[in-house]
């Protein structure tokens, strides 16, 4: 059984980018506390969690993206394959606006050899970002459906129990 941290990227104050905050939150209710899973909100203090990465074995990232040219709510999820041709090292980074591509940059760093390499991650197509506290219907919609992924997931690897 693997140990898996579950990061949900965002600033929940940002309309549809606080997507991955919102799955975080929705799955903390439902996991409860489980020894194996972690789920971190990377909403504003992401760059002190990435040493709490340490002993994990596998990580799930959501996050939104903006600029797709798809339909607001779009769900991409990146084959393992490309996620290190994504991941930017970026030394100027502003540790309160973190991406999901620069946390991994940085994870990397911080636990080189215990580095996972089992990684997923979900990104959202969204185009609204005021200043609003609540999801866009189709961006809520894709969240509930990365919900269902993860749970889904979470079960065949036996890490969460069906009946949770």
């Amino acid at each position: 059984m693997k140990k898996t941290a579950i990061m949900g990227f965002g600033n929940p104050c940002r309309s549809d980018d606080g997507v991955g905050c919102y799955v975080i939150e929705q799955l903390k209710s439902y996991i409860g506390e489980n020894e194996s899973i972690s789920l971190f909100d990377m909403g504003t203090s992401a760059f002190e969690v990435l040493f709490s990465l340490q002993g994990h074995e596998r990580i799930i990232i959501v996050d939104a993206v903006i600029n797709t040219g798809q339909p607001v709510g779009s769900l991409y999820k990146l084959p393992a394959s490309e996620i290190d041709a994504h991941i930017q090292d970026d030394p100027m980074v502003f540790l309160h606006s973190m991406k999901w591509d620069q946390a991994l940059s940085y994870a990397k760093k911080i636990l080189r050899e215990t580095y996972p390499t089992d990684i997923q991650v979900y990104l959202i197509a969204v185009d609204d970002l005021r200043f609003e506290v609540e999801l866009s219907s189709p961006v809520k919609t894709a969240g509930d459906q990365v919900i269902a992924y993860i749970k889904k997931d979470l079960e065949e690897a036996e890490i969460l129990l069906a009946n949770n």
